[in-house]
């Protein structure tokens, strides 16, 4: 459950936000990959906290204006929950495979933000 959760969540996230149209859908989601920077301060490696969202800044930068930032931030995102989940503390304190989950949902509609930075057709 620690992955199909997490999953179907992100169909959810992905169903949902495909409703909010355009210009609102880029703005609303670049708010949240940059509010998701700070998701892990004092997740349990010190100093070493402030380094992602330092380097998050200016992809939460470009996000502003292109899908394909916003999913590059979030798959910054999955890379750091990574190391959380390994090396430092879960998200949520109460549940040991969170930031596991935390990855796997990131991971998954960063693909979709990947997919909606796509042109459809190809440029001659």
């Amino acid at each position: 459950m620690a992955t199909v959760g997490p999953a179907l969540a992100a169909l959810v996230f992905v169903f949902g936000m495909s409703r909010v149209r355009e210009p609102a859908r880029l703005t609303l989601n670049s708010l949240l990959v940059t509010g998701a920077s700070g998701a892990y301060l004092a997740g349990g490696l010190g100093v070493w906290e402030l380094a992602f969202p330092a380097l998050l800044l200016p992809v939460s930068w470009l996000s502003r204006s292109s899908y394909r930032a916003v999913a590059c931030a979030w798959w910054l995102h999955a890379a750091w929950d990574l190391v959380h989940h390994f090396w430092a503390h879960p998200i949520w304190p109460f549940m040991e495979t969170s930031s596991w989950g935390c990855l796997v949902f990131d991971s998954l509609i960063a693909v979709w933000f990947f997919r909606l930075g796509t042109p459809v057709t190809r440029q001659a």
